[in-house]
């Protein structure tokens, strides 16, 4: 595969105030990690406790304070989430991994106990743990409350269960859809109202991802969760898809170290000032062959998502548009990128800006680090 670098300049920087992006600071990181596998009442789990042990030596070796708990009844899991809600105040970071059955039950998740019954849908308030009350406890933190669910199998539970309303509990669904606030992101093996897999290796196919990805340095933790859906996808011949919940600043977030300077990832500037002294115009039309082409990023907006497009000609020229036109002035100039890094000075729509940065080409995508952050720019077919 060739690996070589590249940023796109000012289209990038505005583009990324939409996109989660930013870098992890120096500061306490704790975690609480639970694998419930020994069910009392449903069949036994075999992966989650291997998956917990495993994520749980991980997340030490990232510099995490880890609780881990293994077959964890409701008491267990009450008690380690009032700790991680008071470890968690103030604290860098706080994770919350919990892999074994989960369910949605009109409109709320729930994550279950090994000593569960749940006869009713109305017992789960008392007999598991809301992924809400999750969610409250790691939101309290200064850069990033994390929660990674592996709990969304084929659900015994919900089968059997005597539901006060018929569309209440249904079966093999797997968890619903939510929205965190705050520095909150949830991640689940697979996206709200389908279920995962739990595979015939020690891992289930999602775990086994994450401990690929997770300890790799200098990729900031939204796109670490891209490279695990990729993997999980790949791995279940596109059965599983994980998804990811929530919206971050564009401050860049790492488990794992830094970047390097200059590299892909750095920490973005706070915000591009409102006048810049242009640097110099680039005087030489040097262009890296991977780079010449049509590229394209989907930005989020509050209408939905806008396409941007960015051609690089091999004499040095681009040109920028958007689709819808009102979500990114058109702008054209000259840049230079070469031997992973570039310079960018637009002429027209924005005249007088300019950029400079590093880049990296896997194949048909581009891992754009520009003033403000980084995004994944595609080739297009256009």
């Amino acid at each position: 595969m060739n690996r070589r670098e590249f940023v796109s300049g000012v289209t990038l920087a505005t583009a990324l105030a939409g996109l989660p992006t930013g870098a992890a600071a120096e500061g306490k990181r704790v975690a609480l990690v639970i694998g419930n596998g020994a069910y009392r009442n449903v069949p036994t789990l075999l992966n989650p406790p291997n998956d917990a042990s495993d994520i749980a030596a991980a997340l030490k070796r990232l510099g995490f304070t880890v609780t881990l708990i293994t077959n964890a009844s409701f008491e267990d899991m009450r008690r380690g989430l009032i700790t991680l809600g008071r470890d968690a105040a103030g604290a860098d970071m706080a994770a919350a991994y919990f892999a074994g059955h989960g369910m949605e039950i009109n409109g709320e998740n729930w994550l279950i106990p090994i000593d569960a019954e749940l006869k009713r849908d109305t017992d789960a308030a008392n007999e598991a743990i809301s992924l809400q009350s999750v969610m409250l406890q790691v939101s309290n933190t200064t850069s990033l409350g994390l929660i990674i669910l592996d709990a969304c199998r084929n659900n015994p539970f919900a089968a059997r269960m005597n539901r006060s309303l018929a569309t209440r509990a249904a079966p093999n669904s797997g968890l619903g859809r939510i929205e965190p606030v705050g520095n909150v992101l949830v991640a689940y093996a697979a996206r709200d109202g389908t279920t995962a897999l739990d595979g015939d290796a020690r891992n289930s196919p999602f775990a086994a991802a994450l401990l690929r990805n997770m300890e790799t340095p200098g990729v900031e933790v939204t796109f670490m969760f891209r490279n695990v859906r990729d993997d999980v996808m790949e791995a279940t011949r596109n059965e599983q898809q994980p998804f990811v919940y929530g919206s971050l600043s564009r401050k860049a977030i790492y488990l794992a170290a830094r970047p390097s300077g200059g590299a892909v990832g750095a920490e973005p500037a706070p915000a591009l000032p409102a006048a810049t002294s242009p640097a110099p115009a680039p005087k030489s039309s040097t262009i890296d062959p991977a780079l010449v082409g049509t590229w394209e990023i989907l930005v989020p907006n509050g209408r939905g998502q806008s396409r941007w497009i960015w051609q690089i000609m091999a004499d040095g020229t681009y040109k920028f548009r958007a689709e819808p036109p009102r979500s990114a002035r058109a702008h054209e100039g000259m840049m230079t990128a070469a031997n992973g890094r570039w310079t960018l000075h637009a002429l027209r729509g924005l005249s007088g800006y300019s950029d400079g940065g590093a880049y990296e080409i896997h194949d048909a995508l581009a891992m754009i680090t520009g003033r403000l952050g980084t995004g994944a720019w595609k080739r297009s077919a256009e």
